[in-house]
Formats: structure tokens, C-alpha cells, sequence
């Protein structure tokens, strides 16, 4: 009998910590996710505004700003999801004892940098990234989600035409790894060690909630726990947006896409709810630049993004995994967010972009959510027919 339950503990812990989710659900869990960040802070689910506070405070120790930012990054509520992202990522990958420093071609490393300006560039003109930008902003009814996507799509198709007279023109000795400098790996006892590790880091966030909770920062410390759930989820299922808008024009497969289109409507079905019956703010969440500035941010961030081999999101699981190139796009990213936002402020270009516009205003609640779930239903049977017949297929 006590072999048997060993055994079944075994077999439950290899399928939720170390065998792959289905990336659909996935895509479910990180809908229902989203929409209780959005229930419990004051705004829904972002991620650009966390790296642009700690580009922030990086430039403003530096000397660069002489004005101290409003929040500090234990307090910023998309800084504390951020950080819960990474530490989801980083607990998962240490239960499924695969965390480990993953090094890369040094010129992997110079796409890195700059794949995480043209992010960081990208997310300012768009007032968000592929979360709060495109994601986020599709499901609160924010046109400029739409506009961005469509950016998206367009930069994917123009990092991908890159990538490929990169792999016809550039020498091959640029893609490879100088291993007499790899330095020695950890062992099989770093490996068995891996998963108390990540146990003690698990109740770490778990106790780091109760102490938010005790000095009165109990929405803080919600969001940290929240964001720990979204970076578990993602990296257990390696779900990556950016998989969403290559893949169907690198190989075809629509896997992603069904399962974005599918998080979507569930988290602007259940954002229509929210908005409709003023559980929240209808215009909340609603800021971005439509059209022009989340179309022209999100082709260059689409671009970025292809670049560095991943978005705003992946970057945060991925370096909670170990890997060394995003890490470089993740401080890239926060510190040209940080500067450009800042300049485009003081030049007083930023409002020239476009403004927030709420679809429900434009046609009304009755078309609105008809309307938004037959264009995910479109966007889904394209990618479908496209895994079929390759019509957009470039690579």
C-alpha cells in the first residue's frame, strides 16, 4: 500500500511539475488569472509599466533623472506581477529540475540588446506591450488592442524576413558558442536539489502574501502571488505570445493562436461583465494610443521581439528559467522604455499618438461583444486553413 501512494504521488508530481501543459489550457488559466488581477487591483493586467519602474530607478540611482519615482518596485503594482512572474517561472522550472544557466552565441547577445530597444521603444508608442498593449487591450474592449495586433503581426513577418537573410548571409561561426570559456556544470546533486529549492521558494511567496497582508498592503501582496500563478502557468506550458504571430508564418502551426484567441474570449467575456454591470470602471484599462501609435509600436515591437525570442512576458519566465540572452532584453527593455517615455513626454509627443477609444462607445454594448468574438473566431479559422494550405508561410 505505501508503494502504491508513492507511486501515485510520483506520477501526479511528474504531471503537474514536470511533465508540458497543453498550451490551451494554458491559455484558459491565464484568462481567469487576468481577470482576478483585474477584480483586485486597481487596473487590469499589464507588464511594459514594471519594466519602465525599474528602468526608473536604475536611471534615477545612476544619476541620469534627478526626480525619485513614485513607487518604489516592491510597491509598483506591475513591478510586484513582474516579479511574481519571474519567481513562478523560476519555482517551476527548480520543481522540474530545469533551471539552469543557458548561455548563448555572443551575437545572440547583441540581438538581445537590440531586440529589447525596439521592445521598450515599441511599447511606448503603443502605451503597452504585448500584455497590456495587445492582450489586456483586446479584452477590455481598447481598440488600440486590435490596431497593435495588426502591428504585431506586420513586425513578425519583417523579424522573420530578417532572420532568414540572416541565416543565408551571415557566417555560421556568429551562431555558435565558444565553448573553451563554458564554465564547469552542477552536478546530479544540484539536480536532486533542485525541487526542495523550489518548495522553499514557494513558501517564501507564500509568506511574503501574509506579510504584505499584515503591514495593510493586502492588494500589493495578491498582486505578487497573482503574477507567481501567471509565471507557474506559462512556463509549465512554455506559452509564449510571440509563438502566436511567427509560427504561422514560419511553419503554419496554429496552436497558439487557438489558444490566445480562446484566453481572449474568455477574459473579455468576463471583462465584459465586469465593465458592463460597473463592477469596474468601464473606461478602466482603456488609455491606449488608437490608432497610430499602437500600430506603428506594435510593428516595432513585433520586429523586437522576433529579435530577441521573446515578448514582454516570455522574457520575464525565461529568465526565471535561466536564460542569460533575455536577460540582457529585459534590462534593455526597462531602461529605453524608461528614457523614451521620458523623452517623448518632454517633447509633448506622446498625446499626438492617438487616445483610448472603449468599442462598446463606438457600436455599443449589443455589437460589441458579437463583434469581438467573431473576429477572434476569424483570426482562429485563418490560422487553421493556413496550418492546411501554407499560404502565409515564408520560412
Amino acid at each position: 500500500m505505501v508503494s502504491s501512494v508513492k507511486n501515485e504521488i510520483r506520477k501526479n508530481y511528474a504531471a503537474v511539475f514536470e511533465q508540458n501543459w497543453p498550451v490551451w489550457l494554458a491559455g484558459l488559466f491565464l484568462a481567469v488569472l487576468a481577470l482576478q488581477i483585474y477584480l483586485w487591483g486597481e487596473s487590469p493586467w499589464g507588464i511594459a509599466g514594471g519594466y519602465r519602474n525599474w528602468g526608473d530607478w536604475i536611471l534615477y540611482l545612476a544619476g541620469v533623472y534627478d526626480h525619485h519615482p513614485t513607487f518604489a518596485p516592491w510597491l509598483s503594482p506591475m513591478s510586484l506581477s513582474n516579479f511574481g512572474l519571474f519567481t513562478g517561472a523560476l519555482i517551476s522550472a527548480l520543481m522540474s529540475r530545469q533551471f539552469k544557466v543557458r548561455r548563448a552565441p555572443m551575437f545572440e547577445y547583441v540581438k538581445a540588446l537590440a531586440g529589447g530597444i525596439l521592445m521598450g521603444t515599441g511599447a511606448v508608442l503603443a502605451a503597452g506591450c504585448n500584455v497590456g498593449g495587445f492582450y489586456t487591450a483586446m479584452a477590455v474592449f481598447d481598440m488600440g488592442g486590435i490596431a497593435m495586433m495588426f502591428g504585431l503581426g506586420a513586425g513578425a513577418y519583417l523579424g522573420l524576413k530578417y532572420l532568414l537573410w540572416e541565416m543565408e548571409h551571415l557566417p555560421q561561426d556568429w551562431f555558435k558558442i565558444n565553448t573553451k570559456a563554458r564554465p564547469a556544470t552542477a552536478g546530479m546533486g544540484w539536480q536532486a536539489a533542485q525541487p526542495f529549492a523550489g518548495a522553499g521558494l514557494l513558501l517564501a511567496v507564500v509568506g511574503a502574501f501574509y506579510l504584505y497582508a499584515f503591514l495593510g498592503k493586502t492588494v500589493s501582496g495578491g498582486l505578487l502571488f497573482l503574477g507567481f500563478l501567471i509565471g507557474f502557468v506559462m512556463h509549465r506550458a512554455r506559452f509564449c505570445f510571440v509563438r502566436a504571430f511567427r509560427c504561422p508564418l514560419m511553419t503554419g502551426e496554429a496552436d497558439t493562436v487557438k489558444a490566445v484567441a480562446l484566453s481572449l474570449m474568455v477574459y473579455g467575456l468576463g471583462a465584459a461583465v465586469i465593465k458592463w454591470s460597473y463592477i469596474q470602471d468601464p473606461m478602466t484599462g482603456v488609455y491606449h494610443n488608437f490608432w497610430m501609435g499602437s500600430l506603428i509600436g506594435g510593428v516595432i515591437f513585433g520586429v523586437g521581439m522576433l529579435l530577441a525570442g521573446g515578448c514582454a512576458s516570455s522574457t520575464l519566465w525565461r529568465v526565471g528559467e535561466g536564460n542569460t540572452k533575455l536577460l540582457v532584453t529585459l534590462f534593455a527593455f526597462a531602461l529605453t522604455n524608461s528614457s523614451f517615455a521620458a523623452l517623448m513626454k518632454k517633447i509633448g509627443l506622446f498625446d499626438k499618438l492617438g487616445n483610448g477609444v472603449f468599442l462598446p462607445d463606438v457600436i455599443s454594448w449589443y455589437l460589441a461583444i458579437p463583434v469581438f468574438i467573431i473576429f477572434l473566431l476569424i483570426w482562429t479559422f485563418v490560422a487553421i486553413w493556413n496550418e492546411d494550405s501554407e499560404k502565409f508561410v515564408i520560412f
